[in-house]
Protein backbone atom coordinates (compact mmCIF):
# COMPACT_ATOMS: atom_id res chain seq x y z
CA UNK A 1 0.00 0.00 0.00
CA UNK A 2 1.23 3.60 -0.87
CA UNK A 3 1.91 6.14 1.89
CA UNK A 4 0.61 9.36 0.85
CA UNK A 5 2.19 10.78 3.64
CA UNK A 6 5.85 11.01 2.05
CA UNK A 7 5.44 10.11 -1.79
CA UNK A 8 8.37 8.21 -3.41
CA UNK A 9 7.19 6.57 -6.41
CA UNK A 10 9.14 2.89 -6.45
CA UNK A 11 11.19 1.98 -9.49
CA UNK A 12 8.82 -1.12 -9.56
CA UNK A 13 6.69 -3.16 -7.76
CA UNK A 14 6.92 -6.64 -9.93
CA UNK A 15 9.05 -5.92 -12.45
CA UNK A 16 9.43 -3.27 -14.87
CA UNK A 17 8.80 -5.83 -18.26
CA UNK A 18 5.36 -7.34 -16.13
CA UNK A 19 4.23 -3.95 -15.16
CA UNK A 20 4.40 -2.32 -18.42
CA UNK A 21 2.75 -5.89 -19.73
CA UNK A 22 0.14 -5.02 -17.26
CA UNK A 23 -0.66 -1.55 -18.33
CA UNK A 24 -0.52 -2.39 -22.24
CA UNK A 25 -3.00 -5.58 -21.81
CA UNK A 26 -5.47 -4.98 -18.65
CA UNK A 27 -5.18 -1.88 -16.21
CA UNK A 28 -2.15 0.06 -14.54
CA UNK A 29 -2.71 2.49 -11.39
CA UNK A 30 0.34 5.15 -10.96
CA UNK A 31 0.72 7.23 -8.21
CA UNK A 32 2.01 10.15 -9.60
CA UNK A 33 0.95 12.77 -6.49
CA UNK A 34 4.12 14.46 -6.71
CA UNK A 35 3.05 16.69 -9.39
CA UNK A 36 2.09 20.23 -8.79
CA UNK A 37 -1.35 21.83 -9.17
CA UNK A 38 -1.65 25.14 -9.62
CA UNK A 39 -5.13 27.10 -9.03
CA UNK A 40 -5.65 30.29 -11.60
CA UNK A 41 -8.77 32.21 -9.79
CA UNK A 42 -10.93 34.88 -10.40
CA UNK A 43 -12.49 36.86 -14.05
CA UNK A 44 -8.72 37.25 -14.86
CA UNK A 45 -7.88 33.62 -15.05
CA UNK A 46 -8.27 32.70 -18.60
CA UNK A 47 -6.15 36.16 -19.38
CA UNK A 48 -3.53 35.17 -17.31
CA UNK A 49 -3.32 31.63 -18.81
CA UNK A 50 -3.17 32.58 -22.17
CA UNK A 51 -0.23 34.83 -21.54
CA UNK A 52 1.51 31.74 -20.34
CA UNK A 53 0.70 29.15 -22.49
CA UNK A 54 1.90 28.38 -26.04
CA UNK A 55 -1.77 26.98 -26.66
CA UNK A 56 -4.77 28.65 -27.13
CA UNK A 57 -7.07 28.36 -23.97
CA UNK A 58 -10.03 30.21 -25.98
CA UNK A 59 -10.58 26.68 -27.87
CA UNK A 60 -11.68 25.31 -24.44
CA UNK A 61 -15.26 25.07 -22.83
CA UNK A 62 -15.65 24.49 -19.18
CA UNK A 63 -14.44 20.92 -17.87
CA UNK A 64 -12.16 20.32 -20.73
CA UNK A 65 -8.29 20.46 -21.05
CA UNK A 66 -4.98 20.82 -23.33
CA UNK A 67 -1.32 19.84 -23.52
CA UNK A 68 0.54 23.01 -24.02
CA UNK A 69 4.24 24.27 -22.93
CA UNK A 70 4.75 26.83 -21.19
CA UNK A 71 7.94 29.29 -22.67
CA UNK A 72 10.79 31.97 -21.24
CA UNK A 73 11.33 34.73 -23.29
CA UNK A 74 13.72 32.94 -25.20
CA UNK A 75 11.09 30.61 -26.58
CA UNK A 76 12.74 27.72 -24.08
CA UNK A 77 10.97 25.74 -22.10
CA UNK A 78 10.14 26.09 -18.68
CA UNK A 79 7.78 22.89 -18.57
CA UNK A 80 5.27 20.97 -20.57
CA UNK A 81 1.98 21.08 -19.02
CA UNK A 82 -2.07 20.12 -18.76
CA UNK A 83 -4.50 23.07 -18.60
CA UNK A 84 -7.68 22.20 -17.33
CA UNK A 85 -10.74 25.06 -17.13
CA UNK A 86 -12.73 23.92 -14.62
CA UNK A 87 -14.95 26.87 -15.55
CA UNK A 88 -14.30 30.39 -16.80
CA UNK A 89 -12.96 31.67 -13.32
CA UNK A 90 -11.06 28.62 -12.37
CA UNK A 91 -8.19 27.32 -14.66
CA UNK A 92 -5.62 24.62 -13.13
CA UNK A 93 -2.33 24.19 -14.83
CA UNK A 94 -0.62 20.57 -13.89
CA UNK A 95 3.12 21.17 -13.76
CA UNK A 96 6.33 18.41 -13.58
CA UNK A 97 7.37 17.82 -9.76
CA UNK A 98 10.83 18.88 -10.09
CA UNK A 99 8.97 22.28 -11.41
CA UNK A 100 6.70 23.72 -9.14
CA UNK A 101 8.63 26.38 -7.25
CA UNK A 102 10.05 27.49 -10.64
CA UNK A 103 6.87 27.05 -12.36
CA UNK A 104 4.86 29.16 -9.65
CA UNK A 105 7.95 31.76 -9.40
CA UNK A 106 7.55 32.19 -13.06
CA UNK A 107 3.43 32.33 -13.68
CA UNK A 108 3.72 34.78 -10.87
CA UNK A 109 6.43 36.72 -12.46
CA UNK A 110 4.66 36.99 -15.62
CA UNK A 111 0.65 37.16 -14.96
CA UNK A 112 0.29 37.37 -11.42
CA UNK A 113 -1.33 41.05 -11.63
CA UNK A 114 -4.13 38.96 -14.12
CA UNK A 115 -5.62 36.99 -11.30
CA UNK A 116 -4.85 34.77 -7.93
CA UNK A 117 -2.13 32.34 -8.39
CA UNK A 118 -2.58 29.49 -5.70
CA UNK A 119 -0.12 26.16 -5.16
CA UNK A 120 -2.27 23.67 -3.86
CA UNK A 121 -0.49 20.79 -4.76
CA UNK A 122 -0.18 19.41 -1.37
CA UNK A 123 -3.99 19.62 -1.07
CA UNK A 124 -4.55 16.72 -4.05
CA UNK A 125 -2.87 13.74 -4.98
CA UNK A 126 -2.44 12.39 -8.41
CA UNK A 127 -4.05 8.75 -9.37
CA UNK A 128 -3.66 7.63 -13.07
CA UNK A 129 -5.78 4.81 -13.95
CA UNK A 130 -4.53 3.23 -17.71
CA UNK A 131 -4.74 0.57 -19.82
CA UNK A 132 -7.44 -1.28 -21.77
CA UNK A 133 -9.60 -2.54 -19.14
CA UNK A 134 -9.15 1.16 -17.19
CA UNK A 135 -11.94 3.03 -18.58
CA UNK A 136 -14.39 0.33 -18.46
CA UNK A 137 -13.55 -0.32 -14.38
CA UNK A 138 -13.59 3.09 -13.44
CA UNK A 139 -17.35 3.29 -14.90
CA UNK A 140 -17.93 0.50 -12.95
CA UNK A 141 -16.70 2.68 -9.57
CA UNK A 142 -18.22 5.57 -10.21
CA UNK A 143 -20.82 6.26 -13.05
CA UNK A 144 -21.43 4.34 -16.77
CA UNK A 145 -21.57 7.96 -17.72
CA UNK A 146 -17.67 8.28 -17.26
CA UNK A 147 -17.10 5.84 -20.11
CA UNK A 148 -18.50 8.57 -22.80
CA UNK A 149 -16.34 11.39 -21.63
CA UNK A 150 -14.18 12.18 -24.16
CA UNK A 151 -10.41 12.48 -24.62
CA UNK A 152 -9.24 15.85 -22.40
CA UNK A 153 -12.18 16.16 -20.96
CA UNK A 154 -13.06 16.03 -17.21
CA UNK A 155 -16.36 15.03 -14.90
CA UNK A 156 -16.42 15.84 -10.96
CA UNK A 157 -17.50 12.08 -9.23
CA UNK A 158 -17.22 10.20 -6.46
CA UNK A 159 -15.38 6.84 -6.05
CA UNK A 160 -15.14 4.93 -2.68
CA UNK A 161 -17.37 7.84 -0.98
CA UNK A 162 -14.80 10.56 -1.81
CA UNK A 163 -15.03 13.14 -4.63
CA UNK A 164 -12.32 13.11 -7.34
CA UNK A 165 -12.03 14.94 -10.15
CA UNK A 166 -11.51 12.37 -13.33
CA UNK A 167 -9.67 13.73 -16.57
CA UNK A 168 -9.46 11.60 -19.72
CA UNK A 169 -6.14 11.93 -20.08
CA UNK A 170 -2.61 10.20 -19.22
CA UNK A 171 1.16 9.46 -19.98
CA UNK A 172 0.76 6.30 -21.29
CA UNK A 173 -0.26 5.86 -24.95
CA UNK A 174 -3.04 4.32 -23.25
CA UNK A 175 -6.67 5.38 -22.50
CA UNK A 176 -7.73 5.89 -18.82
CA UNK A 177 -8.27 8.92 -16.65
CA UNK A 178 -6.33 10.73 -13.76
CA UNK A 179 -7.92 11.51 -10.65
CA UNK A 180 -7.66 14.41 -8.37
CA UNK A 181 -8.40 13.46 -5.00
CA UNK A 182 -7.86 15.08 -1.61
CA UNK A 183 -4.51 14.04 -0.18
CA UNK A 184 -6.03 12.88 2.95
CA UNK A 185 -8.11 10.72 1.16
CA UNK A 186 -6.02 8.74 -1.59
CA UNK A 187 -4.97 5.94 0.52
CA UNK A 188 -8.69 4.80 0.93
CA UNK A 189 -9.16 5.31 -3.23
CA UNK A 190 -5.90 3.80 -4.00
CA UNK A 191 -7.05 0.31 -2.01
CA UNK A 192 -10.61 0.99 -4.05
CA UNK A 193 -9.23 1.00 -7.42
CA UNK A 194 -6.19 -2.06 -6.18
CA UNK A 195 -9.09 -4.03 -4.84
CA UNK A 196 -10.91 -3.58 -8.34
CA UNK A 197 -8.30 -5.03 -9.96
CA UNK A 198 -5.70 -2.13 -10.97
CA UNK A 199 -1.74 -3.25 -10.88
CA UNK A 200 0.14 -1.07 -9.46
CA UNK A 201 2.93 0.64 -11.69
CA UNK A 202 6.61 1.77 -10.74
CA UNK A 203 8.57 4.53 -11.98
CA UNK A 204 10.52 1.88 -14.45
CA UNK A 205 7.04 1.08 -16.69
CA UNK A 206 6.32 4.34 -16.82
CA UNK A 207 9.05 5.61 -18.51
CA UNK A 208 9.33 2.23 -20.84
CA UNK A 209 5.43 3.06 -21.52
CA UNK A 210 5.66 7.03 -21.93
CA UNK A 211 9.21 6.41 -24.16
CA UNK A 212 7.30 4.14 -26.98
CA UNK A 213 4.40 6.55 -26.96
CA UNK A 214 7.10 8.89 -27.60
CA UNK A 215 6.09 11.55 -25.03
CA UNK A 216 8.56 14.25 -23.89
CA UNK A 217 10.31 14.01 -20.76
CA UNK A 218 11.08 17.45 -19.30
CA UNK A 219 14.66 17.33 -17.92
CA UNK A 220 15.41 14.80 -20.90
CA UNK A 221 13.43 15.51 -23.95
CA UNK A 222 12.94 18.98 -23.58
CA UNK A 223 14.29 21.70 -21.00
CA UNK A 224 14.91 25.28 -21.10
CA UNK A 225 17.34 24.78 -23.78
CA UNK A 226 15.42 23.69 -26.34
CA UNK A 227 12.22 25.17 -27.87
CA UNK A 228 8.83 23.39 -28.77
CA UNK A 229 9.57 24.01 -32.15
CA UNK A 230 12.84 22.20 -32.25
CA UNK A 231 10.98 19.23 -29.66
CA UNK A 232 8.64 18.12 -32.65
CA UNK A 233 5.55 20.21 -30.18
CA UNK A 234 5.35 22.79 -33.04
CA UNK A 235 1.20 21.68 -33.01
CA UNK A 236 1.12 23.32 -29.50
CA UNK A 237 2.16 26.63 -30.21
CA UNK A 238 -0.38 28.87 -31.42
CA UNK A 239 1.13 31.93 -32.78
CA UNK A 240 -2.35 33.38 -34.17
CA UNK A 241 -3.75 33.40 -30.44
CA UNK A 242 -3.04 36.06 -28.04
CA UNK A 243 0.49 36.88 -27.49
CA UNK A 244 2.34 34.53 -24.62
CA UNK A 245 5.42 34.61 -23.04
CA UNK A 246 7.84 33.77 -26.15
CA UNK A 247 5.97 34.02 -28.72
CA UNK A 248 8.20 36.15 -30.53
CA UNK A 249 11.36 34.78 -30.23
CA UNK A 250 9.18 31.43 -31.39
CA UNK A 251 7.85 33.67 -34.39
CA UNK A 252 11.65 34.48 -35.39
CA UNK A 253 12.74 30.61 -35.32
CA UNK A 254 10.40 29.71 -37.41
CA UNK A 255 10.62 31.99 -39.85
CA UNK A 256 14.03 31.32 -39.81
CA UNK A 257 13.66 27.25 -39.57
CA UNK A 258 15.22 25.45 -36.98
CA UNK A 259 19.05 24.19 -36.71
CA UNK A 260 17.99 20.97 -35.18
CA UNK A 261 14.89 18.14 -34.25
CA UNK A 262 14.08 16.04 -31.81
CA UNK A 263 13.72 12.85 -33.78
CA UNK A 264 12.57 8.96 -33.27
CA UNK A 265 14.64 6.15 -34.13
CA UNK A 266 14.29 2.65 -33.89
CA UNK A 267 17.65 0.32 -33.46
CA UNK A 268 18.10 -1.67 -35.98
CA UNK A 269 20.54 -4.27 -34.12
CA UNK A 270 21.17 -5.27 -30.69
CA UNK A 271 21.88 -2.90 -28.11
CA UNK A 272 20.06 -0.58 -25.90
CA UNK A 273 20.71 3.38 -25.81
CA UNK A 274 20.62 5.62 -23.09
CA UNK A 275 20.48 9.45 -22.85
CA UNK A 276 23.56 10.97 -23.32
CA UNK A 277 24.57 8.69 -26.25
CA UNK A 278 25.99 10.41 -29.62
CA UNK A 279 24.60 10.49 -32.68
CA UNK A 280 26.50 9.78 -35.37
CA UNK A 281 26.22 10.47 -39.23
CA UNK A 282 29.53 8.68 -41.68
CA UNK A 283 31.45 9.25 -38.13
CA UNK A 284 30.71 12.59 -37.44
CA UNK A 285 28.49 13.87 -34.60
CA UNK A 286 25.29 15.38 -35.61
CA UNK A 287 23.23 15.08 -32.35
CA UNK A 288 22.55 13.47 -29.20
CA UNK A 289 20.13 10.81 -27.49
CA UNK A 290 18.02 12.27 -24.84
CA UNK A 291 16.00 9.47 -24.19
CA UNK A 292 16.51 5.65 -24.96
CA UNK A 293 15.61 1.97 -23.83
CA UNK A 294 13.87 -1.52 -24.49
CA UNK A 295 10.48 -1.19 -26.19
CA UNK A 296 8.74 -4.24 -24.65
CA UNK A 297 5.43 -4.03 -26.91
CA UNK A 298 6.55 -3.07 -30.38
CA UNK A 299 10.32 -4.93 -29.66
CA UNK A 300 14.02 -4.01 -29.77
CA UNK A 301 14.91 -0.76 -28.60
CA UNK A 302 14.00 2.86 -29.44
CA UNK A 303 15.41 6.11 -28.52
CA UNK A 304 14.56 9.83 -28.66
CA UNK A 305 18.03 12.18 -30.23
CA UNK A 306 17.84 15.40 -31.08
CA UNK A 307 19.87 15.75 -34.46
CA UNK A 308 21.02 18.69 -37.22
CA UNK A 309 17.30 19.36 -39.22
CA UNK A 310 19.46 18.24 -42.15
CA UNK A 311 19.55 15.06 -41.44
CA UNK A 312 16.10 14.34 -39.50
CA UNK A 313 13.92 13.20 -42.55
CA UNK A 314 12.04 10.23 -42.24
CA UNK A 315 14.42 7.03 -43.23
CA UNK A 316 17.64 8.61 -42.92
CA UNK A 317 20.30 5.98 -40.97
CA UNK A 318 22.07 6.91 -38.36
CA UNK A 319 24.18 5.36 -35.57
CA UNK A 320 24.01 5.73 -31.63
CA UNK A 321 27.67 5.31 -29.89
CA UNK A 322 28.90 5.78 -26.50
CA UNK A 323 32.43 5.10 -26.68
CA UNK A 324 32.81 1.39 -28.03
CA UNK A 325 29.76 0.71 -28.10
CA UNK A 326 27.49 1.43 -31.62
CA UNK A 327 24.42 0.47 -33.09
CA UNK A 328 22.35 1.10 -36.05
CA UNK A 329 19.35 3.03 -36.20
CA UNK A 330 16.55 4.79 -38.40
CA UNK A 331 14.51 7.54 -37.81
CA UNK A 332 10.82 7.00 -38.17
CA UNK A 333 7.86 8.48 -37.45
CA UNK A 334 6.43 8.74 -34.21
CA UNK A 335 4.70 7.36 -31.70
CA UNK A 336 6.09 3.53 -31.66
CA UNK A 337 3.45 2.38 -30.32
CA UNK A 338 0.05 3.70 -31.13
CA UNK A 339 -3.04 1.43 -29.20
CA UNK A 340 -6.00 0.31 -31.61
CA UNK A 341 -8.98 2.47 -30.55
Amino acid sequence: MVDFSGWQMPIQYEGILAEHARVREDQGIFDVSHMGEVDFLGPGALDAVQHLITNDIGRLSDLTSLYTAVCLPSGGIVDDCIVYRLHEHHVRIVVNAANIAKDVAHFREHAGELCDIQDRSDEFALLALQGPNAVASLASLTTPELATVPGFALRETTLGGVPVLAARTGYTGEDGFELFVPSDRAQHVWSVLRDAGAHPIGLGARDTLRLEAKLCLYGNDIDETTTPLEAALGWTVKLDAAPFVGAQALREQKAAGVRRKLVGLRVLERGIPRPGWEVHLDGATIGRVTSGGPAPTVGGAVAMAYVETAHAAIGTQLSLAKGKKSVAVEVVKGPFYRRNS
